[in-house]
């Protein structure tokens, strides 16, 4: 039988330049979807608390402080502390040191990008991070491509067009499930992406998770990206949004 995280990091320190002007007076999580009232991280922790987990650490940076007291004032679903980075550590760096302030260092955590917005099981990614007995287990989501692709034939004739086609590759949702010793693996400073990731993909530690078909996932990066996730809320729902 499985235990399941009970622990999360939520990485929530980026400026979303790209969101301006909705980040002008807000850090990125804090933007609303439209429609919904609630700001991302706000879905996030409802999801987190929904697939169990009690206890998250939020890692801000920029504007913390809205951040901050968004989280006193509102009527969260489970126990959140904050960390500030006094100075950019890298994302690396900035996971080892909100992780150091996670409840329980003996037990598996997961973690999430600010700026994720999804709905999937967590236990299912934990289950399949326990049975690969994986360091580190990345969620992986195959995207919309924004632009209509073009089908041709052996002979150069057009066949089809179709409008903005899943990615043939898979890519990095932003969602982690996390063995007790990862956090000694990320380096005090700098990008574990381009360290801590690849050692352990060399020594078949670090494990891939498919997305299952049909679960919500979205990366809030752009204002049109905002326009989508509203447009996507209306017409499916997404379970627990």
């Amino acid at each position: 039988m499985h235990t399941y995280p009970t622990q999360a990091v939520i990485l929530a320190g980026g400026q979303g330049s790209r969101l301006r002007p909705y980040t002008d007076d807000r850090p990125k999580p804090m933007v609303e979807i439209p429609g919904t009232g609630t700001p991302i991280i706000g879905h996030q922790l409802s999801w987190l608390a929904a697939e169990g987990v009690t206890d998250a650490v939020v890692s801000c940076g920029h504007l913390a402080d809205v951040l901050q007291e968004w989280l006193a004032s509102a009527a969260l679903p489970l126990r959140v502390i904050t960390v500030v980075e006094t100075e950019p550590l890298g994302r690396g760096g900035g996971l080892k040191h909100a992780a150091a302030r996670l409840p329980d260092p003996s037990q598996p955590w997961y973690a999430t990008n600010g700026d994720i917005w999804t709905r999937f099981s967590l236990r299912e990614m934990a289950a399949f991070h326990a049975e690969r007995d994986a360091t580190a287990t990345l969620a992986l989501a195959r995207p919309r491509i924004p632009w209509g692709a073009v089908e041709t034939d052996a002979f150069g004739h057009i066949t089809d067009f179709i409008e903005s086609p899943p990615s043939p590759y898979l890519i990095n949702a932003g969602v982690y499930v996390f063995a007790p010793a990862f956090r000694s693996l990320l380096p005090d400073r700098g990008d574990h992406e381009r360290t801590t990731f690849p050692g352990l993909a060399r020594e078949r530690r670090l494990a891939g998770y498919p997305l299952p078909h049909g679960a919500y996932w979205r990366a809030i990066d752009t204002a049109k990206d905002l326009t989508e996730a509203a447009k996507e809320l209306g017409a499916s729902h997404p379970q627990g949004a």
